[in-house]
């Protein structure tokens, strides 16, 4: 039996930074927290002590007291041009573009999911499996 996409419709919407609002953490890699460094002109230690939180396993950016990411401003992500593996890939997450469901649930407060016209799967595909690279101890086989 085949995978059915049909339902995959996304299409991010002008100005909308509803995903960067969400409560929850973003992780980052190695590569992240380097290129964002360097696009902000900041040497990597002070980069790491100031916006980097690490445990054993993961690497996030620490949450600021009243907003959900520092980076988020009134004009949007004002790292947009390297924003983190996490973000640039959403919504196309393993386990939302593996089920239907949670592609739905997610379309309750993203705007953009069930607009325009068909993803591109391969595309999708690649991106999820980007996520899924970049972060392994979540999608781990269990």
């Amino acid at each position: 039996m085949s995978e059915d996409y049909s339902h995959l419709r996304f299409q991010c919407q002008p100005g909308c930074t509803v995903c960067c609002d969400r409560e929850g953490w973003v992780y980052v890699t190695d590569e992240d927290v380097l290129r964002i460094s360097e696009y902000l002109g900041m040497k990597l230690a002070d980069f790491e002590q100031n916006f980097i939180y690490r445990t054993k396993k993961t690497a996030r950016l620490r949450v600021p007291k009243n907003a959900n990411c520092t980076f988020l401003s009134e004009g949007g992500c004002s790292i947009h041009d390297v924003k983190p593996v996490q973000c640039r890939t959403f919504p196309f997450w393993p386990e939302l573009i593996g089920s239907r469901r949670d592609w739905f649930e997610t379309g309750k407060w993203c705007p953009g999911i069930g607009q325009g016209g068909l993803v591109n799967i391969e595309t999708a595909k690649a991106q999820a499996d980007e996520m899924a690279e970049a972060y392994p101890h979540f999608y781990e086989a269990k």
